[in-house]
Formats: C-alpha cells, sequence, structure tokens
C-alpha cells in the first residue's frame, strides 16, 4: 500500500489525523462552552419530534417505539445493579420506591396489580423538560417501557405497565399501573 491509498483509507475509516481531529475539538470545545443551549436545542428538537409524531403515527405504533427506546435511560442508571437486591421481593422493592424515591405504592396481591404514584408535581423525565404548548406526552410511553422493564427485573416475570396519570397529560401527578402476571 502506498502512502496515498493509506490516507485515502484512513480518511474514510474515521482514522484521518489532519482534519477530523480539528473538527472533532473544535466540536467538544463549542459543547463544552454553551452546554446549556446544547440542551436546549436537543430537548427543543425532542419537543417537534414527539409533538409530530403524535399527530401522524399511530398511537400503537409511537408507543413500541418509545417504549423500546427506554432501555438506554435504564442501562444509563445502572438499574440491574440497584435492582439486584431486590429481585424476587416485591414488598421490599416497593418500600425502597416509597422511602427512596418518595412514590405512594398500592399493591393488590389478590389481582397482582399496582399502582404506582410518583407522588411529584413535576415531571421528572430527564429526557425532556416539559413544554408548553407542545404535545409531548408521547415521552410517557418510555416511562411505561422503563416501569416494565424495572418491575420485570424485581418480579422475574414480564409485566404490563401503563401510565394511567400524567403530568404532561395536566394530571397532578405521574401514575402507572403494573399488571403482574
Amino acid at each position: 500500500m502506498d502512502r496515498k491509498d493509506f490516507f485515502k483509507k484512513a480518511c474514510f475509516t474515521g482514522i484521518c489525523f489532519c482534519g477530523c481531529s480539528t473538527i472533532s475539538s473544535f466540536a467538544n470545545d463549542g459543547a463544552s462552552q454553551n452546554p446549556d443551549k446544547n440542551k436546549q436545542l436537543s430537548q427543543d428538537w425532542l419537543s417537534n419530534l414527539l409533538s409530530n409524531l403524535n399527530s401522524d403515527v399511530e398511537e400503537d405504533v409511537l408507543r413500541d417505539i418509545i417504549k423500546k427506546s427506554s432501555i438506554i435511560h435504564y442501562n444509563n442508571l445502572n438499574m440491574d445493579a440497584l435492582l439486584s437486591d431486590y429481585i424476587g421481593d416485591l414488598d421490599k422493592f416497593n418500600k425502597y420506591l416509597e422511602s427512596a424515591w418518595g412514590w405512594k405504592i398500592d399493591y393488590n396481591k389478590t389481582t397482582k396489580v399496582l399502582i404506582a404514584d410518583e407522588n411529584k408535581d413535576h415531571c421528572v423525565c430527564p429526557i425532556l423538560e416539559h413544554k408548553k404548548g407542545l404535545n409531548t406526552r408521547a415521552i410517557c410511553y418510555c416511562s411505561e417501557g422503563f416501569a416494565e422493564k424495572m418491575f420485570s427485573v424485581v418480579t422475574g416475570v414480564p409485566v404490563k405497565a401503563q401510565v394511567i396519570a400524567s403530568i404532561r397529560k395536566g394530571d397532578k401527578t405521574c401514575k402507572y399501573k403494573i399488571e403482574i402476571p
């Protein structure tokens, strides 16, 4: 391989030693100089996307897509490690949610239906701060996916979660209905 082919392949595969590092350092410096502006841009973009998806995509399809994205937040919080002490002990986990997260839990052991109330007067979603005037409630499907994963890990069986109240929908708190088979 001659020098020309080496540089051609290096640039093509992303191992370029000249311009890419300059561009990368410029992009990184720009992000570190104004992280709030970049966060605002991301949240405005996502708000607009969700608003458009809410009006253009069938609800079941939208729910499925957004729920699948919840695993990113779940993994980012290292939830498997946090949940490891509660696997197989739903009562212990419910007490944890009440004491550490401030949730209100109502679990009917006969019907195996759990109502989890986040007990907050604001949306706690770190992905998207509340945007007035835009319909961003589809992000609540992410919460459904997160709750399903979390309670499925604890109970050891696949559960079904549904947001039954949401700050984004105008309710006082966010609540989930968890059905455990």
